[in-house]
């Protein structure tokens, strides 16, 4: 028998404390005869619940999926991440995630399916490669299929894995840096025979580097957010010199920087006349976006172009209308269904697993890795002051629930000792404790499920402190722990989600999505938000401030949060003789306008980038567009006006402006509900 496997405690392990030392075992052994079946059922599992009526949420973000719509039909769109093929301007984020879908789409054609499959295949590697991970740590195939399920059933992990967002490949990007960090420790281990290394280090390292470079070419700085953990643990456990830690840790950041800058050095050297300008940045700068809007703006709250400029000065609290900062943010009406589940256990279980399995260097390098990666993440997100939504908390989800697994099962070990018990029953009940307020928090969904989670709950955590219902009283335990999010995993693959700002699980009352107060989270009908910001209906806010729906009528236009479906009418008049035009048109926004692209397949510009506040065009540049006869029609509403200093959005004014001169010079039709300007009529 392989003893490597087996979780069954000796009394002189428990009495002594010993565990698998980093140089001893093989982890990677093969296990009992159910593990493959069970690996296998997992990622069956795992993939139904992902791929199963994955085209019912369409364009999900219309914004990402306009961009790659483009990216389809324009290898320089496909390179730059441009929002449209004719390359007026690129999404706020690095293109990597937009790839994968973008070749989908050009094998199998334009659809919701061909845009999502990815998405969710990604899902699927996360779980089994978390899953993978832990098991090698902790020695244990139970382990490893704990922490893959609880991944698999995170609610916010179910709908990222089910959109189109970058936080998908993020997250598996991630989770590979990890797994490779810890493949280079164990690689420093010497064959007590020869004292030669048992594998290669600085190449595991170096995978590990070039992965979070991959990732920050995702999403930016947020890769980074693991980075202390990785560092910290091959700093530690490393069985290597102190020179040759450092070494191998140089090696790897230059991979890092080799892999996530390659596409910021061609972009910045690239002329700014022959590509696209950068989104969400105010002077076609990637560096000034990757350092300002998705950098140090998001942690203190000083975005240029984002909602309300100024962060929290401007919303008169902690994180401004991106919610109240603070270490209770991930637990709030707004975040706790999406995240905290198991947040309380993996703390519980990780830390006091730190202590019982510190004779495993293996394992206690893992739980290094993952409460390093868990601690870092929450509290960036729980204190930011900048832009901030619920779904970021994907972020968390291969962390929590490795520590959780992890941390379970080093006590599990040292179950015949009243201490470890005590620790398992205190996790049993705070996680018991955590879902049932959470499930209580949606009074219309399943209203006997909170009393039945605290039952077993409350059952489980006493039977742990009894060592003859051990086993029994464990296996209650999880289920009791995993119903809670298991519940909301399936109401989401169930829903329908577009528009900008999803959540996971059903109608909660209190904040909406982001900590926006006044609205509602998760399971709006179609899976978008329930109201903007404040409260403010769909179609319309102060100041003309665009809902999050679009009116709905007529295919009228889109808003700030999701786009609108045109009707035949206006899809007709917008495609007739579009061979001869650059852009068939013209919007302010890029909801607005991506829903007229994705339903022509043609270029439309997407005037002043996501919420109109970049300066781009310009009002002469958009004139001399005009002249040239390279624009047809200007589509009117969305968010023109939102723009310059003091405004609602901050950035610059240039889209109110070139909204306010269309206005004057051309003469408006009216079309199911949408106003039109014909550019091409001349000037009146």
């Amino acid at each position: 028998m392989n003893t490597s496997l087996t979780i069954a405690p000796t009394r002189r392990a428990h009495r002594a404390g010993s565990e698998r030392p980093l140089a001893g075992g093989n982890a990677s052994a093969v296990g009992p005869t159910w593990e493959r079946p069970a690996f296998f059922a997992l990622l069956v599992g795992t993939a139904v619940l992902y791929l199963w009526g994955l085209g019912e949420s369409g364009w999900t973000n219309a914004f990402y999926s306009a961009a790659v719509q483009a990216g389809s039909e324009s290898w320089k769109a496909f390179f730059f991440g441009s929002l449209d093929s004719a390359n007026a301007i690129t999404v706020d984020k690095p293109p990597l995630a937009l790839w994968p879908m973008a070749l989908s789409v050009r094998l199998f054609g334009l659809s919701s399916w061909s845009i999502l499959v990815p998405e969710a295949l990604f899902g699927v590697a996360s779980v089994a490669l978390l899953a993978t991970t832990v098991r090698r740590a902790s020695g244990s195939a139970v382990t490893g299929l704990l922490a893959g399920a609880a991944l698999a059933l995170t609610p916010v992990a179910v709908l990222m894995f089910r959109f189109n967002n970058p936080d998908a490949l993020l997250t598996l990007l991630l989770i590979g840096s990890a797994a490779a960090t810890l493949r280079a420790i164990e690689a420093t281990r010497r064959s007590p025979r020869t004292g030669t290394l048992a594998g290669h280090p600085l190449r595991w390292l170096a995978l590990a580097g070039a992965l979070v470079g991959l990732a920050f070419l995702t999403k930016m700085l947020q890769a980074f957010l693991v980075l202390p953990a990785l560092v910290l643990a091959y700093a530690i456990f490393a069985s290597v010199p102190l020179w040759r830690r450092l070494g191998h840790l140089l090696v790897a950041f230059v991979s890092m920087v080799v892999a996530g800058g390659w596409w910021i050095a061609i972009v910045e050297v690239w002329p700014a006349d022959s590509r696209p300008y950068i989104g969400g940045s105010q002077s076609n700068s990637i560096l000034e976006l990757t350092l300002g809007y998705n950098g140090l703006g998001r942690l203190t709250g000083n975005e240029t172009g984002s909602i309300v400029p100024g962060g929290a000065q401007a919303g008169g609290q902690g994180g401004g209308m991106w919610g109240e900062t603070g270490i209770g943010r991930l637990f709030d009406s707004s975040n706790g269904g999406q995240i905290a589940w198991l947040i309380p256990a993996a703390l519980v279980l990780g830390l006091a697993g730190l202590w019982f399995g510190r004779r495993d260097r293996r394992l206690t390098a893992a739980l290094v890795v993952w409460l390093g990666w868990m601690v870092t993440t929450a509290v960036t997100f729980s204190f930011m002051a900048g832009i901030f939504h619920a779904y970021y908390s994907i972020a968390l989800a291969p962390a929590v629930a490795a520590a959780a697994a992890l941390g379970g099962q080093a006590l599990w070990r040292h179950r015949l000792g009243l201490g470890a018990r005590l620790v398992l029953a205190a996790g049993a009940a705070v996680t018991t404790g955590t879902a049932f307020v959470l499930l209580r928090r949606s009074t219309d969904f399943l209203p006997w499920l909170p009393w039945l989670v605290l039952v077993a709950g409350a059952t489980a955590a006493a039977g742990l402190l009894i060592s003859r219902l051990a086993t029994a009283a464990a296996v209650l335990a999880v289920v009791a722990a995993l119903t809670g999010p298991a519940s909301y995993a399936v109401q989401t693959a169930a829903t329908a989600h577009t528009g900008s700002i999803p959540t996971a699980g059903p109608q909660v009352a209190g904040n909406g999505p982001g900590g926006l107060p006044g609205a509602m989270t998760g399971g709006m009908p179609g899976g978008g938000p329930g109201a903007m910001p404040g409260g403010m209906p769909p179609g319309g806010g102060p100041g003309g401030m665009p809902g999050a729906q679009g009116d709905g009528a007529g295919g009228g236009p889109g808003g700030l949060l999701s786009a609108t479906e045109p009707s035949s009418e206006i899809t007709d008049l917008l495609t007739a003789d579009a061979h001869s035009y650059t852009w068939i048109a013209a919007a302010v926004g890029a909801q607005n306008a991506a829903g007229y692209q994705l339903a022509t397949e043609l270029p439309v510009m997407s005037v002043g980038g996501f919420n109109g506040s970049d300066p781009s065009p310009t009002l002469v540049e958009f004139k001399a567009m005009v002249a040239a006869g390279e624009i047809h029609y200007f589509i009117g509403g969305g968010m023109g006006g939102m723009g310059g200093p003091g405004g609602q959005m901050g950035g610059s004014n240039s889209s109110a402006e070139i909204t306010s001169w269309v206005a004057e010079a051309f003469t408006a039709q009216t079309v199911d509900g949408v106003t039109l300007y014909d550019l091409s009529v001349g000037v009146s």
